[in-house]
């Protein structure tokens, strides 16, 4: 029996979507997530953790590639704050502003939470 041409695009199709353009499964903090919108030039965001709340809620910060990134992080208990994929991690000391600064240079996203409570504070997408 002989397969049609359309069997052997359907084999290629699926052979080309394991491949080295799907990086999701094998590089940290990246997700099947896909932020829509122009990103920004710069991405800076202020949070606030009290009571086990997180304000502004989670939500998104958009980024171009190789712009900088600014998170600054207050909390009323002591934890860390740590960006997913980029390895970043910051100590919180109850009351004291934190800030992690990076150039973000890998596309994709990334959640950025709390250690000890883990706790979302937002999600980084970078394109």
């Amino acid at each position: 029996m002989r397969a049609g041409p359309w069997a052997c695009a359907l084999a290629l199709a699926l052979v080309a979507g394991c491949g080295p353009l799907s990086r999701t499964h094998r590089d940290p903090g990246n997700s099947h997530e896909v932020a829509t919108g122009a990103p920004s030039g710069q991405a800076d965001a202020r949070i606030t953790i009290a009571g086990g709340r997180v304000e502004p809620p989670p939500g998104w910060l958009e980024v171009g590639r190789g712009r900088q990134v600014s998170i600054t992080v207050t909390s009323d208990v002591a934890d860390e704050v740590h960006v997913h994929g980029y390895h970043i991690v910051a100590e919180l000391r109850p009351g004291v502003p934190a800030t992690v600064r990076f150039t973000a240079d890998l596309t994709g996203v990334f959640q950025v939470e709390t250690h000890g409570s883990k706790l979302v504070l937002t999600q980084l997408a970078v394109r």
